[in-house]
């Protein structure tokens, strides 16, 4: 049994930005961040393209910014919160800079800004084309001069700690006590005993074949608050990024940064034409989501594996300096940027609802907050704007931090161990490949950028039976974090197919072609 005063899961911009806040305001508390793999290895780390920071200013306006995030969250956004993490912004980057963060200045030192999808103007700020992996860099130095916090990488978690464990009755709002974990360094579950839980545990993108995630994003803060009956919402819009390099010969997926199409980049068919201006005024501008279901349709009629991301025309050796991480991989994959445009296709990329919060990113569970990802803030409505997620996470892990000023000095009652009810074998690690790829087929055929309703009752159906041969597996063999992953993607993938059963309107990252027939015919 460990106990803490904050627990954080999860070791991403939103987690680490919590923590150190947490940890610098307060000496006497401690700060516990469990990770399931090495520190550095989250979602953060592979954003490339920046934060979106309006300044107030004539040439980018907080109001500008408000109005672009309502349109590409098409109805659906939060304005109350919109406003508030779009005013935030610029407050939270003097605090990146602070902590050394570096961002792109020309020789003057004014910041250069980008432009993607949806922007009105150039407000993206940005460390070239790994955005990323420099904020991870900044806040885990920051985070190893803490004394009061504590990283335990490698460690899963496995469920959150309520009455349901305590076996107690709960009237009213549901409590949360801590977490179970995984130490996959000894194979042992150890209880952590929490006054707060923070969920900062990133995207869900590994439920899909085809995705920009990395093979951590399992869904498993989202899989646990469902299970502990947290409320869940929007789990239908899923952000499918357009530009991904397309490779049959691995599944490895790049993501092409939608900065790219901001500097300049057009996208052409097979037979060279630019088609966006079709599908909307704004062309290779036009939002994630308009762009995504434009390049599916482009594929539908011509029967061709990708369309292509044209440069040719641009000044490469600015585009070098600008993007070295995408120049040094299409050079590594043998496309030569100045005579042939880069293979793309869409891909599985953001969730954009999520484990619903209040206004102080608390869930529907006393003393249980999430942020990032895996958090439903109101922000993105039906899709998210460009670089929004970096902003979001900042100003939100701001908003609980503050929010933990006071809190219960009291440690709850006793909690029980987990309850080993499992064999010593586990599941090979073939089966559980196979598994994942039947999870993620389904996903894929039957619930991406297109759906129907015929498509999702047969999804769902699959699912349901996939779900009880897992569950068996769970329950009579050892505690395995791999097959705690498939467990949490079913799960999820559950939600996912059952919330866009229920929505009767296409709205962003959602498209049902049953409720317009006229725009896409049915397979």
């Amino acid at each position: 049994m460990k106990e803490t005063d904050h627990l954080v899961i999860g070791s991403g911009i939103a987690g680490l930005t919590y923590a150190i806040k947490i940890a610098e305001q307060f000496k006497n508390r401690n700060v516990t961040i469990i990770t399931k793999e090495a520190a550095k290895e989250s979602n953060t780390q592979y954003a490339q393209g920046g934060i979106a920071i309006s300044r107030g200013i004539k040439q980018n306006t907080f109001e500008q910014h408000i109005e672009d995030t309502l349109k590409a969250g098409d109805g659906l956004c939060n304005l109350v919160v919109v406003d508030k993490v779009i005013r935030e912004g610029s407050q939270r980057l003097k605090e990146l800079i602070a902590w050394e963060a570096n961002f792109d200045q020309d020789d003057s030192g004014k910041f250069i800004l980008g432009k993607e999808g949806g922007h009105s103007v150039n407000r993206i700020i940005h460390h070239k084309d790994c955005t990323g992996k420099e904020l991870i860099r900044v806040l885990l130095k920051k985070v190893k001069t803490l004394a009061n916090v504590t990283i335990l990488s490698h460690h899963f978690a496995i469920d959150l700690i309520t009455e349901h464990q305590l076996k107690k009755k709960h009237y009213g709002k549901k409590k949360c006590f801590g977490v179970y974990v995984l130490d996959q360094h000894n194979d042992s579950v150890i209880t952590i005993k929490s006054k707060t839980v923070l969920l900062a545990t990133g995207g869900i993108g590994q439920v899909y074949k085809t995705t920009t995630n990395p093979s951590i994003a399992t869904a498993d803060g989202i899989a646990m608050a469902y299970r502990a009956k947290a409320h869940i919402e929007g789990m239908e819009f899923i952000q499918f990024h357009p530009t991904i390099v397309y490779d049959h010969t691995t599944t490895e997926k790049f993501l092409i940064s939608e900065a790219v199409r901001g500097f300049g980049a057009y996208l052409r068919n097979s037979m060279g034409r630019r088609f966006l201006f079709d599908y909307d005024v704004r062309g290779e501008l036009a939002s994630r989501d308009i762009v995504s279901r434009a390049i599916y349709q482009e594929l539908r009629k011509s029967k061709e594996k990708c369309v292509y991301l044209d440069i040719t025309h641009l000044d490469i050796d600015s585009f070098k300096k600008q993007f070295p991480t995408i120049t040094a991989v299409c050079i590594a994959k043998g496309i030569n940027l100045e005579l042939e445009g880069i293979p793309v296709v869409p891909a599985a990329h953001y969730l954009c609802g999520g484990i619903v919060v209040d206004e102080f990113g608390e869930t529907t569970i006393d003393n249980l907050y999430a942020c990032g990802e895996c958090a439903n803030t109101g922000l993105h409505g039906a899709n998210r704007l460009a670089s929004n997620s970096l902003l979001e996470a900042l100003v939100y892990a701001d908003i609980i931090y503050k929010s933990h000023f006071k809190i219960d000095t009291k440690l709850m009652l006793d909690i029980p161990d987990w309850e080993t009810n499992g064999t010593i074998t586990r599941m090979p690690k073939e089966e559980i490949i196979r598994y994942k790829d039947k999870l993620q087929s389904i996903l894929e055929k039957h619930v991406g950028i297109i759906r129907s309703k015929r498509g999702l009752e047969i999804a769902r159906k699959k699912l349901e039976e996939l779900f009880l041969e897992i569950e068996v597996y769970y329950k009579t063999n050892t505690i395995d974090s791999r097959i705690c992953e498939l467990r949490n993607m079913i799960n999820t993938a559950f939600l996912i197919i059952t919330q866009s059963q229920k929505r009767h309107t296409n709205k962003g990252g959602y498209y049902n072609i049953d409720i317009e027939k006229n725009t896409f015919k049915k397979e």
